[in-house]
């Protein structure tokens, strides 16, 4: 048999053992974008370094051996680069100073306080307490129903005095 056929028949070889290696790459990198990585790596390794292949051993366990290692090599790779950061969270201006929400807070008080007395303390209780619909209601001795009618028009109604579209006063 000639040395190219001899190739082509442990190249084959290599192909049937594939699926055991995603098997085994998916196990250790728990993530499917990463174990078809750390295969592909294995396998450009594997073919690149076939000539040291020694003939009658075993080629799953010589393939297996190149994917673990290749698994932690990228491991130790990745701890020493650091963890990565999306292009787009680059992109981001940075952070407010703190003015922005010093005045959305202060014109939230104004609005809040501008509110009807019975509408500011649903919004107190559902809204910033976090009272369940049924607690409230029970509180306030109201069905369910209606306690959702008034915490959605309350915020309604805060919603517009925020964006200067209700100019009711408070009854």
């Amino acid at each position: 048999m000639s040395r190219i056929s001899h190739l082509n028949n442990d190249f084959a070889s290599v192909e049937e053992h594939i699926p055991a290696l995603r098997r085994y790459a998916q196990k250790l990198a728990r993530n499917p974008d990463d174990a078809a990585d750390v295969v592909q790596m294995c396998l450009e390794r594997a073919l690149r370094n076939f000539h040291m292949f020694q003939p009658g051993t075993n080629l799953r366990s010589w393939l297996f051996t190149i994917l673990h290692n290749e698994f932690i090599s990228e491991v130790r790779r990745r701890a020493r680069r650091g963890h990565s950061v999306p292009l787009e969270d680059w992109l981001d201006p940075g952070c407010r100073g703190g003015q922005e929400e010093a005045i959305e807070m202060h014109e939230f008080e104004k609005a809040f306080t501008a509110l009807a007395p019975k509408d500011r303390e649903i919004l107190q209780m559902v809204g910033i307490d976090g009272t369940s619909y049924a607690t409230a209601g029970a509180r306030l001795k109201l069905e369910i129903g209606t306690v959702k009618s008034r915490v959605f028009r309350a915020r309604e109604r805060l919603r517009g005095l925020m964006e200067g579209t209700d100019n009711r006063i408070a009854a």
